[in-house]
């Protein structure tokens, strides 16, 4: 089944289906002679999992990452071996789903899984379901170390700005802002203001059987100039094809977005200028990406993802055989993506950013030109 891998130098493929026996990833192009810190991919796993608030699904899963090649045992450092880690799927409950067994839910990627490949995992969605990010977080985890190390100032946060029609985007200043200030309020919005609006219209969908939709902002900072490909894989491209791979999210913006279009060129355009020993620029309407390749300002995108297409209401639909039925969907649901997307959205960046890390590296060495001058702005 192609389309399981990402990345070029950082190759990632995720194995699982919702309601298998487990989850996970393999991942082939880990430097070796790297002390991993499991406990830190823990810690994103765990900001991942169900279960974890009233606001998002009750299945009741631990999330442990189990490691099972790539590591040298005593040490813990990476052995540049393939490093394969899984998870087991703890509290799957594939009957629940076989009432539908022969049903297109609404939305949903049962029909064209179902046509693509004349067969489809029907418990919970298989590869389709948001399950399948387990993996993309534990290599996310593994990539975010590797990048830090590298890079000390780097700095990947995301965060909930809108849930359906409540932004909070005027009342976030993303320069300063934390994981640990984003993780303070279960929804992930850092402005308690629009954190207890959105906690209350999620209950709410949640109560009526219905789902919310919104809008998750991402923030990278500690950039070194240099990091993307010409033309086809631009480092924007990159980011958007990553993002757009995850489950629900439908458009992606760079920097200004579908906003530059109001502006004129002389207004959009970034001016550089030497601070501090650095080149940077006095606006940042680019997001931080000039050229499909990093200039080195803070990398900034928007992502807007749907409604979750699992609503307890009755909806109607067909079966196989073209006949019309009514489904009423039951279960542990999110009734909105966006608090637990916010991991799986810095994990994406990772993978990206590593990726494009080491194709540098091995192109034009380490350090390379821009790298060898480059400060991080103040």
């Amino acid at each position: 089944m192609p389309g399981n891998t990402f990345g070029e130098a950082f190759r990632v493929t995720t194995f699982g289906e919702s309601h298998g026996p487990a989850v996970g990833c393999v991942i082939d192009g880990c430097p070796p002679g790297f002390p991993l810190d499991l406990a830190a991919v823990q810690r994103q796993l765990a900001r991942r999992r169900p279960g974890q608030s009233r606001l998002v699904s009750a299945r009741d899963e631990e999330d442990r990452v189990e490691v099972l090649s790539g590591l040298e045992r005593e040490s813990g450092r990476t052995l540049g071996t393939p490093l394969a880690m899984l998870v087991r799927n703890e509290d799957q409950r594939p009957s629940a789903y076989r009432e539908w067994k022969d049903a297109y839910r609404p939305s949903h990627a049962d029909y064209t899984y179902e046509a693509k490949y004349g067969i489809r995992a029907w418990e919970g969605g298989g590869r389709a379901s948001a399950r399948e990010t387990v993996g993309r977080v534990l290599a996310g985890a593994v990539a975010e170390q590797l990048l830090v190390a590298r890079f000390p100032g780097l700095a990947i946060v995301a965060w909930v700005e809108r849930v359906q029609a409540i932004d909070a985007a005027a009342a976030i200043d993303p320069a300063q802002l934390t994981r640990e200030a984003v993780d303070a309020h279960p929804t992930r919005c850092p402005s308690p203001e629009h954190a207890a609006q959105i906690e209350q219209a999620i209950l709410a969908a949640k109560s009526a059987g219905d789902s919310l939709g919104g809008c998750v902002r991402l923030q990278v900072r500690g950039l070194p100039p240099g990091l993307g490909e010409p033309v086809f894989d631009k480092l924007d491209a990159l980011l958007a094809q990553a993002m757009l791979s995850l489950p629900a999210c439908k458009a992606v913006e760079v920097g200004s977005g579908f906003a530059g279009v109001a502006l004129s060129g002389s207004a959009h355009n970034d001016p550089f200028a030497w601070e501090g020993g650095a080149v940077v620029t006095r606006s940042n309407r680019s997001g931080g990406i000039q050229g499909g390749i990093s200039n080195g300002m803070p990398i900034e995108l928007r992502l807007a993802f749907k409604p979750t297409a699992t609503v307890l209401q009755p909806q109607r639909t067909i079966d196989r055989e073209g006949n019309e039925r009514e489904l009423q969907a039951r279960g542990r649901h999110d009734p909105c993506v966006l608090p637990r997307a916010v991991p799986i959205v810095e994990a994406m960046a990772a993978l990206v950013l590593a990726d494009c890390w080491l194709r540098q590296r091995g192109q034009v060495g380490d350090p390379w030109p821009g790298l060898a001058t480059w400060r991080p702005p103040a």
